[in-house]
């Protein structure tokens, strides 16, 4: 598929912030965009799934598939969606249908451009949900109703309505409706405003201050020693040992290297359009190899630092050696767990409304950079203003959030998305980027392009990985996640009418986007739009 004969000469690199594209939105600055896909991929899993994952997967051994991964998979695949994204960019794409298509001309491009469009589409849906229970925990914990709430897991299901479908519609034990419209309408502000005035100078702000809260809960954890007076032994470093202490017979389990593979692969937002859709607005000599890996750099920062050294510790030097069933499941860690910790810490409210005020940021600059793959395909596709497809996509995620909100029970239908779109759907959409690019453009093409303006020499070596290991990798990883867990949710669609529900929901909102795919590609061709096959070799 490479065409070597249409490679560009690769060009000297430049310094300096990325400059102005032509006839489309911009990057205003290099710490802007690596600061922007940072807070794309640090979000909730960075400090609530992580530490549970390194706990339940042979502590410290779990770092090493998870680092074997991060290099394998993580970084790699980063680099390839960079690459793509400001390729294609450059001549005008920034949508996954037209830049999987600008790069491979072949019908099967424009499906796959479709998954591009729908998987940040529904998981806003329900991610947005799960930012409005942070920014409601914030809240309580601000004018102290947390410090008086005695029963956790039932203040939970009432914020959430996991205990009754249709809770939030109804007056109950909290109504957190407002909360959710405020969230909902705060994510669709940012958004209007564009990629530079909006989600790049929102993210300036929101990364720096997550940091700042970030490092103040850190302090607090690492000075409480024995909190517990009548138990020593629930220390600051025996909780650490009980996280990171290394058990190698773990390494020797399939499932711990799938679970450090899935860690990276949901971590670094691979495979979610985003990455791919943000680089597109960077001209052919804005940065990108040390761009990437910073971004990557900041997210593992927050990751294994923040996450890896608060949530899990914390919670056994106040509770002590915790139930595997609550480390595995990120929500009882974080919403059930953790209240618990600063409940009996001493300043607890305050700590309390810095950790939650965290989450709460760290949820929004993840939410957002769902909202613009899919602004970018309505606009690019059938040509709208930035007001209408503001309001064209703010209907349909409000009907997505809507049938997630009502159908709260056991939070059936958000775990059936998260599932089938936020989860195996991400997995086929990352396996055709790495086959994209390692198999369509080409490892030849692919380094030139990567190396347009490059600040960091890429090892060549890179290339032979995007081309065999990482999608060998990928399809070990997914063959695996699927024998493990395609039953489970298969039986659950069978058993459970609101999974079968969901199902119909995402294959609605499936045919509805590809319907506007097929609009789309026909109006650019009817535009003369080219596949990189037709244009000359040095535009």
């Amino acid at each position: 598929m490479e065409n070597a004969s249409q490679v560009p000469a690769p060009n000297p690199p430049s310094s300096g912030t990325p400059t102005s594209r032509q006839g489309g939105e911009q990057w205003g600055s290099r710490i802007g965009v690596i600061l922007a896909v940072a807070g794309s991929a640090v979000g909730l899993g960075n400090f609530l799934r992580f530490p549970g994952q390194v706990a339940l997967n042979g502590g410290g051994a779990y770092m090493i598939p998870y680092f074997v991964s991060l290099l394998i998979l993580g970084i790699p695949l980063c680099w390839a969606e960079w690459t793509m994204g400001r390729f294609a960019g450059r001549h005008g794409n920034n949508s996954a249908p037209s830049i999987y298509h600008f790069i491979w001309p072949n019908p099967i491009s424009l499906f796959f451009g479709m998954i591009g469009v729908i998987v940040p589409l529904i998981i806003y849906m329900y991610y947005v949900l799960i930012e409005s229970w942070c920014l409601a925990y914030a809240l309580n914990y601000l004018d102290g109703t947390m410090m008086k709430t005695n029963d956790f897991g039932k203040f939970f299901d009432g914020v959430t309505g996991a205990g009754v479908d249709g809770y939030e519609f109804n007056t109950g034990y909290v109504n957190y409706g407002f909360i959710i419209l405020f969230v909902f309408v705060i994510n669709f502000a940012l958004i209007y405003r564009g990629v530079s005035k909006g989600i790049e100078r929102f993210c300036q702000l929101a990364m720096p201050l997550m940091l700042i809260c970030g490092v103040i809960v850190l302090i607090r954890v690492f000075t409480l020693d024995a909190p517990v007076a009548d138990k020593p032994d629930q220390n600051l470093y025996n909780g650490l040992g009980y996280m990171w202490n290394p058990d190698f017979t773990a390494l020797g389990n399939p499932k711990t290297w799938l679970a450090a593979a899935g860690q990276i692969f949901f971590s670094l937002s691979v495979g979610f359009g985003v990455i791919i859709n943000y680089s597109s607005y960077l001209k052919k000599k804005d940065e990108i190899a040390l761009s990437s890996l910073t971004a990557c750099s900041v997210n593992e920062f927050f990751e294994v630092c923040m996450g890896g050294l608060i949530t899990i510790p914390a919670a056994f030097m106040f509770l002590g050696v915790l139930d595997p069933t609550i480390i595995s499941s990120s929500f009882k860690v974080g919403f059930v767990a953790l209240p618990n910790v600063f409940a009996h810490m001493p300043a607890g409210q305050f700590f309390g409304f810095l950790w939650f005020f965290m989450l709460f940021l760290a949820a929004i600059t993840s939410s957002i950079s769902m909202l613009q793959p899919v602004i970018a395909f309505l606009e690019e596709g059938l040509g709208l203003k930035r007001y209408a497809s503001v309001t064209i996509l703010g209907l349909i995620t409000a009907i997505g959030l809507a049938f997630v909100l009502y159908f709260s029970k056991n939070l059936t239908a958000l775990d059936t998305l998260d599932f089938w779109i936020g989860t195996f759907m991400l997995f086929v959409l990352a396996m055709f980027q790495s086959i994209l690019y390692g198999w369509i453009l080409g490892p030849k093409q692919g380094e030139i392009e990567m190396h347009h303006g490059a600040h960091l020499k890429v090892p060549s070596f890179v290339q032979f990985m995007l081309q065999y290991i990482t999608p060998v990798y990928l399809i070990v990883i997914f063959a695996l996640f699927c024998y493990w867990n395609m039953g489970e949710y298969i039986h659950s669609i069978i058993a459970n009418p609101v999974s079968q529900m969901s199902i119909g929901f995402i294959a609605l909102i499936a045919t509805f986007i590809m319907i506007l795919v097929v609009i789309s590609h026909k109006r650019w061709q009817k535009q003369g739009r080219k596949s990189r096959f037709e244009i000359p070799a040095e535009s």
